[in-house]
């Protein structure tokens, strides 16, 4: 059985990638980022993750993290990919000037029609893609990556001016972004 992109030390420090189904951008709501930032908050304080960089784009969340001793890391992700799965969608359906909720609904419901493993709606693909960092040179490029995404894409021109991540905590001694860090390098 192949290894690659999986889970396989639950010590370890990974790097791993949630997308939204389709690619539909629908972190571009304020309410809609503070249901996952809260969900991340929550399995910090609650379930062991420790979050060393992150990165929030407008259809994806990439994130280098671990987790405490006696923890899971797949499941500490499945916990926050399950949570925000259910709340952004019910988050959606009652916003009330959501102009997107008609065609994104559509879609969450074509995508969860698709697997048997969803009970009507898909959030988030299923793949992670976990890559073990088991090498310094690795968590740094991966560290450099994430951050840059925002400036690849055009929406800043320095990483650290991008709100969503964890740029500044790694560009600045004194300000501190919107996650708790444990940072690595």
């Amino acid at each position: 059985m192949s290894t690659k992109y999986k889970f396989t030390d639950p010590d370890a420090t990974y790097f791993v990638t949630a997308t939204v189904v389709d690619w539909i951008d629908v972190f571009t709501r304020n309410e809609y980022k503070n249901i996952l930032l809260d969900s991340i908050r929550y399995c910090q304080k609650n379930q062991g993750l420790l979050v060393h960089a992150w990165v929030l784009m407008p259809n994806h969340l990439q994130m280098i993290y671990s987790v405490t001793p006696e923890k899971d890391p797949a499941l500490v992700l499945k916990n926050i990919k399950s949570f925000t799965a259910l709340k952004m969608t019910d988050a959606v359906i009652n916003h009330p000037t959501e102009s997107r909720k008609g065609w994104m609904l559509d879609l969450f419901e074509k995508n969860g029609k698709a697997n048997k493993s969803n009970f009507r709606f898909q959030f988030w693909q299923h793949e992670n893609h976990p890559v073990l960092l088991d090498v310094n040179d690795m968590l740094t490029e991966r560290i450099n990556y994430l951050h840059h995404n925002p400036v690849r894409a055009g929406f800043v021109s320095l990483p650290e001016h991008w709100l969503y991540s964890s740029a500044i905590d790694y560009c600045t001694e004194n300000e501190k972004g919107l996650l708790e860090l444990v940072l690595l390098v």
